[in-house]
């Protein structure tokens, strides 16, 4: 069995907020952001939260797809900000979207965790267990960013995006999820890390409190750049491809000085690496299927094209998938 993506769909709200925007609340300029980051804007949410975004993609994807909610077996979002501890997203969406019979949970790797969803539905869905599924990647980092630290607040935005897949016979299509390779260390957990609740009760005399995004940028970025790279190189080996066979190189948006470097280390010009961080910010788990949305819906896709999915996140944990495309 093979794992085709049928249909794309992102969401993203529709506030606007500028570098220009920022430099009123904090000490920063649009030139000193867009130079560093290559964000010049990005979409905060006005109070809708993560499964709302996350619901309107899936639709939209399901749309591209004509997939009705009756047909979707599995639901699994990728996220690192649900709107609640429990339930998931992935069941508020299952309801919102009226697909009963569905089972939904989240999985939590932060930016990465696109990939990883991607990889338990297509995991399923080759043993046989599922045929149909909706993987999203949605995320309201708004919430989590302390407004007046502009060595955090001028990186992250909020959006969802998400794939509809569906399992073909091999001998039915030679597109689909070719392979994943994922990873995580946990010994560098500590560079990038956002507190969930304090351990506050009656008998400690305190209130639970929320934490705020703590990153250590410096250290990101010194893990992205190598280890993104090896990461890629390993699914090529793997799987008998060469770097020329591929069209795209679709990565998690961070920052623009990220993308170039992983370029430099795979020795590809930027014109494989697609970008929009200039107009979201870094949505974590949502930049890999709003930039292949918008890909898709471009018209930049054809059918057979080779395309890697790369991301990276808080963890320390990694990802690349090789699709082709339908």
């Amino acid at each position: 069995m093979k794992t085709m993506i049928i249909g794309t769909g992102s969401y993203a709200p529709d506030r606007v907020v500028t570098n220009e925007d920022l430099a009123g609340i904090v000490e920063t300029s649009d030139e000193w952001i867009s130079t560093r980051t290559g964000i010049r804007e990005r979409r905060i949410s006005l109070g809708q939260g993560t499964t709302a975004m996350a619901a309107e993609a899936a639709r939209r994807a399901m749309e591209d797809a004509g997939v009705g909610p009756e047909e979707i077996d599995l639901i699994v979002v990728g996220t690192a900000t649900a709107d609640h501890c429990f339930p998931s997203a992935a069941c508020e969406v299952q309801g919102i979207l009226g697909a009963d019979r569905a089972v939904g949970y989240d999985i939590s790797a932060a930016c990465s965790g696109f990939i990883f969803a991607l990889n338990t539905a297509d995991s399923f869905i080759r043993s046989g267990v599922y045929r149909t599924g909706l993987v999203i990647g949605a995320d309201n980092l708004s919430k989590l960013v302390d407004w007046s630290d502009r060595s955090t607040c001028v990186l992250f935005g909020d959006g969802a995006g998400a794939v509809v897949v569906r399992g073909c016979e091999e001998q039915e299509t030679g597109s689909g999820v070719i392979r994943t390779e994922i990873g995580s260390d946990g010994r560098k957990a500590s560079v990038l890390t956002c507190r969930s609740r304090t351990m506050g009760n009656f008998l400690t005399g305190t209130k639970p409190e929320i934490g705020y995004i703590s990153m250590e940028g410096q250290e990101v970025f010194k893990f992205a750049v190598k280890k993104v790279p090896e990461c890629i190189e390993q699914l090529l080996s793997n799987t008998g491809t060469k770097m020329e066979e591929i069209k795209y190189l679709v990565l998690h948006q961070a920052n623009f000085r990220i993308c170039e470097s992983i370029a430099r280390r795979l020795k590809v010009s930027m014109d494989k690496i697609p970008m929009n961080i200039e107009c979201y910010g870094n949505t974590s788990g949502a930049t890999i299927p709003v930039l292949l949305d918008e890909l898709n819906r471009d018209g930049r896709l054809s059918s057979g094209d080779k395309v890697i999915l790369a991301g990276f996140g808080a963890g320390l944990t990694w990802g690349a998938s090789l699709i082709q495309w339908q």
